[in-house]
């Protein structure tokens, strides 16, 4: 008898179905291992915002436990030495795994920053990005940072250039030097840029972080245009960016200039929780932030006269000028501080 004979003797062939599988029932509340176990790349689509596994389907208890074998192995590897950092000390695996991640809790739930013109920052190669400066502490280079990683197609880094104070304190010296940070001199910038990173700069220094709030999102001085200089001799295009919402997150009321000189800082801050709730006065207040980054500024042209004083400072002036009426616009479109 043929195969077809045989099933036109069941009853009711042309019905006929093979039963469907049967769903792997759970034992002791989990469902069995899969035979293929669910890659790093699928664990790492889900979202931060999304319930864990929700996005690959996964156990959420197996997705957990791969994160715990994931944390596991970097800490295995951060004792055995088995990581690189390059000639100024970052640390990219460290930055990628604890800094950011510990930045981008501020930035997204705490500042709710919104990012305007990122396509306008060098998708490859070196390029000089110049911001304003504000905040008592240096609290918006770091979400600068965070804003290039995350939003930025390539998720470039961004290497900042630091004052001596910062690399005078022997913690945060390290930290910034496993972040990506070096020292603010012209030697280092041309030598990140020429091998093809984004520098970050605030020319403003120590003039924009330590302002009063009277005088917020009003540009300070930006020194001799050092900045300037090494774009020019690398050709690096300069990205001007304007930053709102640093202002409010430490209003600094005064500056008690005798205890600023017994401690040797720049400025001694008394803000409206500050130095009076003690260390909770250094909680930022949730001010809502934006942060614009504006059309670059072409320098490959003008190599040959990295030395010329007037050059400069006309390049600087206009850079300055192109982040003054950014803040402008931002601040309109931005009428609450706090708002959503």
């Amino acid at each position: 008898m043929s195969q077809d004979e045989y099933h036109e003797t069941l009853p009711g062939h042309a019905d006929f179905r093979l039963p469907e599988p049967a769903a792997p029932r759970k034992v002791n509340g989990r469902r069995p291992i899969p035979e293929k176990p669910v890659g790093a790349g699928e664990v790492a689509a889900n979202s931060p915002g999304d319930p864990v596994g929700e996005a690959t389907g996964a156990d959420p208890i197996d997705v957990w436990d791969q994160r715990v074998a994931g944390a596991l192995a970097f800490l295995r590897r951060r004792l055995a030495g088995a990581y690189e950092v390059d000639d100024f000390g970052f640390d990219r695996e460290l930055t990628d795994a604890v800094f950011q991640p510990l930045l981008r809790v501020l930035y997204r739930d705490w500042f709710r920053t919104e990012v305007f013109g990122i396509e306008h920052v060098p998708a490859d190669g070196g390029g000089l990005i110049v911001g304003n400066h504000s905040g008592t502490l240096a609290v918006d280079a770091l979400m600068l940072t965070v804003a290039i990683r995350d939003h930025h197609p390539r998720e470039r880094h961004l290497r900042l250039l630091g004052a001596d104070l910062v690399f005078r304190v022997p913690f945060l010296s390290e930290l910034a030097r496993k972040s990506g940070a070096t020292v603010a001199c012209n030697p280092d910038a041309e030598r990140l840029m020429t091998q093809g990173d984004l520098v970050g700069v605030f020319p403003e220094g120590f003039k924009g972080i330590g302002k009063r709030f009277a005088d917020r999102y009003k540009l300070q001085r930006f020194g001799r245009g050092g900045f300037v200089s090494a774009a020019l001799r690398t050709g690096t295009p300069i990205v001007p960016v304007a930053i709102i919402g640093a202002e409010e997150i430490y209003p600094i009321l005064a500056d008690v200039k005798p205890l600023a000189r017994l401690l040797g800082i720049p400025y001694f801050p008394v803000t409206p929780t500050f130095p009076w709730l003690g260390p909770l006065g250094l909680v930022p207040l949730p001010s809502k932030w934006m942060i614009q980054f504006c059309e670059p500024i072409p320098t490959a042209h003008l190599r040959e006269y990295a030395d010329d004083p007037m050059v400069v400072y006309n390049l600087a002036d206009q850079v300055r000028e192109t982040i003054q009426a950014t803040l402008h616009e931002l601040l309109e479109k931005r009428p609450d501080p706090f708002g959503i």
